[in-house]
């Protein structure tokens, strides 16, 4: 009999690694890269000064003379401490801002712990309080869960709870909820708010889907210079839907940044800014029109420091 040769099967292949998987953020940045390609509505004119007291202590002055509203003066102060988790995240952190009525805005971020952190916001109007919540993040190898009460008031018994989830199924896939209980005399209920969010490479789609409507969002980065957005928002209550485009073109060379939106409610709009180095000035120049309602808003602001 002769030889019979069989293909050989390399049973030590290595097998295919997955990614591991990462902590998917907090509940409240599922929409962030999205809503960062939309421009912020100007109107009027605003100076802002920045100024660095220290590498902890940062001052800032602002001034908006507006054309629709009353015009206003805020003072703002913020502290940052030693505990650096990354680029963006100080631990503590405390940040103030009082109007020229008198109205405060303050909260205050600490890391009790290497997983869990605290914030608490208060607000005033005035000489009246109108806000005080206290929020609880615990943020685990991949996974997230964040408790907020608002407006908690023993005598009167009323309170609202707000409980967020965000687990990482996969390296790209985000699932979670959100459960929103509100109580006071004579009222009392819940809402609960189902989450997706998928990340590629160049692309991240988000959907939020409840019994008090949904939030639908796009977002795509073409290249280095050009980004857009969509969003979709569905009202279950006001029987409305809402749609808007929005787009982001970068243009380093110019150090000039244009954002412009065109949504449903027949708005157009965009936002010009442009830095001038080595000068610490940031010149920004904005525009909505509404066609529906015949109106039309323009604004200029500088940013300094």
């Amino acid at each position: 009999m002769g030889n019979v040769l069989a293909p050989v099967v390399d049973l030590h292949r290595p097998l295919r690694r997955e990614e591991p998987l990462t902590n998917p953020g907090s509940f409240d940045e599922l929409h962030r890269k999205c809503k960062e390609v939309f421009p912020q509505q100007m109107e009027g004119v605003k100076l802002i000064i920045n100024k660095a007291l220290s590498s902890h202590f940062q001052v800032t002055h602002t001034i908006h003379m507006s054309t629709v509203g009353q015009s206003s003066y805020h003072f703002n102060t913020t502290y940052v401490g030693d505990q650096q988790l990354s680029p963006t995240e100080t631990f503590p952190m405390l940040v103030g801002d009082i109007d020229s009525c008198g109205s405060l805005n303050a909260q205050v971020l600490h890391l009790v712990a290497e997983r869990i952190r605290t914030k608490a916001i208060f607000q005033t109007q005035q000489a009246r309080f109108v806000t005080w919540q206290f929020d609880g993040e615990l943020r685990g190898d991949d996974y997230t869960a964040t408790l907020t009460l608002g407006n908690p008031d023993v005598l009167s018994q009323s309170v609202i709870v707000v409980a967020h989830f965000l687990q990482s199924v996969t390296s790209r896939l985000v699932l979670g909820g959100e459960m929103v209980y509100h109580r006071r005399p004579g009222e009392e209920g819940a809402i609960v708010t189902l989450a997706g969010k998928y990340t590629a490479l160049k692309w991240v789609a988000t959907l939020n889907i409840g019994y008090g409507g949904a939030h639908a969002s796009y977002y795509h980065r073409a290249n280095e210079q050009v980004q857009v957005g969509v969003e979709l928002e569905a009202n279950t209550r006001l029987q409305d839907t809402t749609f808007a485009f929005g787009y982001q073109l970068n243009l380093p060379q110019a150090n000039m940044v244009f954002r412009g939106l065109l949504d449903s409610n027949w708005c157009v709009g965009g936002v010009l800014e442009k830095k001038l180095p080595p000068l610490p000035v940031t010149l920004a120049l904005g525009a909505v029109l509404n066609h529906w309602k015949n109106r039309f808003h323009c604004g200029f602001s500088v940013i300094v420091g």
